[in-house]
């Protein structure tokens, strides 16, 4: 096939065509969801777990007391941003564990997310993305 200067200029039309189609379809997907949890990993005690749910730098979080007793109907949860203190709430009985979510904000990203439940040591910590 002779390499005249339009047979040229179609496969250089298209290569560009197909260049711009793989940078077009990264550009318009969604985000992923930053959508996470981490749990302390003792055998005894209270086992605290953190759920991060939203996308980017914007998420809300959860913090749970899985195994509070059975009598306990609510505790005083903390969220702690870096190792500073942001807020406290009340975490009420959700089935057999005790729960609170703090409403989505704006969290940062590479930001240390904790929850501690008052009277207990443990964190759970999660790092956003």
């Amino acid at each position: 096939m002779p390499r005249t200067p339009a047979v040229l200029a179609d496969a250089l039309f298209l290569a560009l065509s197909l260049a711009l189609a793989g940078i077009a379809v990264p550009l318009t997907a969604t985000p992923a969801a930053a959508d996470s949890s981490a749990c302390t990993h003792h055998f005894s005690g209270p086992q605290i777990c953190i759920r991060l749910e939203g996308r980017g730098a914007r998420n809300s979080v959860t913090g749970i007391w899985t195994n509070p007793p059975d009598d306990l109907a609510s505790h005083t949860v903390s969220l702690l941003r870096d190792g500073r203190l942001v807020d406290t709430a009340t975490a009420t009985r959700s089935g057999k564990a005790l729960t609170h979510t703090w409403p989505a904000g704006d969290t940062g990203s590479g930001t240390e997310l904790c929850v501690q439940f008052r009277g207990s040591q443990r964190l759970a910590c999660q790092t956003t993305h």
